[in-house]
């Protein structure tokens, strides 16, 4: 069974690597540049890990992985990491689970690093953290990880929308996440079509060559695929074990087609059966990156029990008045 990484209230398991030893659990003095308090580790422990649950608008950005140069959002947070944590980059060792692409959004992307030292809150990070992050990208949850979790290999799914603003004027807010068809499309062939991509599948047809040396096993698992109708906005919602370079975007280029009534959805099944990214490319491009979001990504539950001897997850905190600040009357 998988959890979504947000799933909280988890029973707690014995893992005795990660407590810390009474001898050892004396807080350090709180200095007033930290956020947040550190509890020293014992020499036994390794490091310990943490989960972040990260959203962000990917307009202004050249994607997830690191580059300094345009800015990505792995850069600007391992940034905000470095000053708030006081540790190096090669020792943080953040990693995202989906490098997503220029210009794509996240509302669930997730990501870990390392700390030679554990917390006992860790609110003050959190609040220390969205401090420093400019005000397009934002961590919804700080939670701590059993050492065998990964971001990106222990993950079971990822749920991807796409969303399509379909009127002959475009809804001005809906600019930078939806993506602006005129042709009036028929939602009826697009979910027939839909449902060819769901099951296991050699997605070669529909993967762009990808940008590093790894060759990434091209047979995939679709559990479902939607097409939901919401006014002018159509959402396209994908559920998948993983997915190559650009192939939601181009599964979607493919049933935009289709939606417009130039090709029928039985075609998806031929090209699938081709394995060949050109015979894709005699019949769509890949659709526009801002009308795409990585929504959430799920894991097994034992991937989120929390460690004992660790804070709590972390949501972020409320302030509170703590006196009226009005005279009475």
């Amino acid at each position: 069974m998988s959890y979504a990484v947000s799933v909280a209230g988890v029973p707690s398991p014995l893992y005795p690597n990660w407590c810390i030893s009474s001898t050892n659990n004396i807080p350090s003095p709180l200095n007033a540049e930290d956020p947040h308090r550190i509890l020293k580790a014992t020499v036994r422990n390794p490091g310990y890990k943490w989960r972040l649950v990260i959203a962000y608008d990917g307009t202004h950005y050249a994607g997830w992985q690191f580059q300094q140069s345009p800015p990505t959002i792995q850069c600007i947070v391992e940034q905000s990491l470095i000053r708030v944590t006081k540790l190096e980059r090669k020792d943080l060792q953040l990693v995202g689970a989906s490098r997503t692409d220029a210009g794509v959004h996240a509302w669930g992307q997730v990501a870990h690093f390392i700390t030679p030292f554990n917390y006992d809150t860790l609110e003050g990070i959190h609040a220390a953290l969205n401090g420093l992050l400019p005000s397009d990208i934002r961590v919804r949850e700080i939670s701590p990880a059993v050492p065998d979790f990964h971001a990106r290999f222990s993950a079971k799914s990822k749920i991807y929308h796409y969303k399509i603003y379909n009127d002959a004027i475009m809804d001005p807010f809906q600019r930078h996440y939806a993506y602006h068809s005129t042709y009036k499309l028929n939602t009826a062939v697009m979910k027939v079509a839909a449902k060819h991509f769901i099951g296991r599948h050699d997605f070669s047809a529909f993967a762009n060559a990808s940008r590093n040396n790894r060759i990434p096993d091209p047979v995939k698992t679709i559990f479902r695929f939607d097409v939901i109708e919401m006014g002018a906005l159509l959402q396209l919602e994908v559920e998948g074990s993983g997915f190559l370079y650009r192939q939601v975007r181009n599964m979607v280029a493919l049933l935009l087609h289709i939606g417009k009534e130039a090709i029928p959805p039985d075609v998806v099944p031929m090209i699938l059966a081709t394995r060949d990214r050109k015979e894709l490319a005699k019949y769509a491009l890949s659709a526009q990156p801002h009308g795409l979001c990585l929504v959430s990504i799920k894991y097994n539950e034992e991937h989120l029990w929390p460690p004992s001897g660790c804070p709590k997850t972390s949501f972020g905190r409320h302030h509170n008045i703590s006196k009226c600040k009005l005279p009475f009357y």
